[in-house]
């Protein structure tokens, strides 16, 4: 792998193969907690993917045992004297950084894919849950551990939650702290699959989707996720308006095409 250009200090890693992108969260010694510069360099990574129209699908991981830990609380001031409260207020870096993170990976232009090797914590286990799919090693697990130091979840984690689970599990996972083992987790639909290399089965699901018709599969993530936004008579008006834009597509043709002449459609993602 190399370092993206967008992370100097490579805490993030970024690897391009054929039309699969795999970013690594690279800072192991701290379960790949996030930095200021760490947010900047993923932000940069999603945004050297989509610059790239060879690339239609990403991957993210971590390096080491851990996916991602959450914010490093040492990113925060908490040494004694004036200022303290806004020194050590989680609120600005959320603001600035988790959020953007997660705004980035909720509207990529293509299929997201989490390979988590190891624990997601906090921010983390957002960040796990916000990419399309999401592949564990049989030892993963995901902990909202945000009670136990007086705060909620964050990233995007409470909203991920009860869209994944319902209110009941939600509440109560969130509330504990107590961690989701991977198992767990994909017996309650909170992760796709249980992997022994969670990166290798990532990435071969990434490749089958990137040989798939990009535009439509982004059409299918925003679709399911506000389902619940609206009325169904709203949202079969949103389907018939996404089904006419997606009929103006070359992978509508050559889809339809290929069915008719008893082919493997050939899709370019436009």
């Amino acid at each position: 792998m190399s370092a993206t250009t967008a992370d100097p200090d490579s805490s993030l890693l970024y690897e391009e193969r054929g039309a699969v992108a795999i970013v690594t969260l690279n800072r192991p010694q701290t379960l790949n907690s996030f930095t200021r510069a760490m947010h900047l360099g993923l932000q940069g990574a999603l945004q050297q993917a989509s610059d790239n129209p060879v690339i239609r699908a990403l991957v993210v991981t971590g390096a080491g045992r851990g996916f991602c830990a959450g914010l490093d609380l040492s990113e925060l001031d908490f040494s004694p004297g004036d200022g303290l409260l806004e020194r050590a207020s989680p609120g600005p870096v959320i603001n600035d950084y988790f959020n953007p993170t997660a705004r980035a990976f909720m509207n990529l232009r293509m299929p997201t894919i989490a390979a988590v090797n190891g624990v997601a914590a906090g921010a983390g286990a957002s960040l796990a849950l916000a990419c399309d799919i999401t592949i564990a090693a049989p030892g993963a697990s995901l902990v909202q551990a945000f009670s136990k130091i007086g705060l909620i979840p964050d990233a995007g984690g409470s909203w991920l939650l009860v869209e994944r689970l319902g209110l009941a599990r939600a509440l109560a996972l969130a509330m504990l702290g107590d961690k989701l083992s991977a198992t767990q987790a994909k017996e309650w639909g909170v992760i796709w699959d249980v992997a022994d290399d969670p990166l290798a089965a990532a990435v071969a699901m990434a490749e089958r989707l990137a040989l798939m018709p990009t535009r439509a599969l982004v059409a299918t993530r925003r679709l399911l996720r506000d389902a619940n936004t609206r009325s169904f008579d709203a949202h079969l008006d949103v389907e018939r308006d996404l089904q006419t834009a997606l009929g103006h597509t070359h992978d509508y043709f050559e889809g339809v095409n290929a069915f008719l002449e008893k082919r493997a459609p050939v899709f370019k993602g436009e």
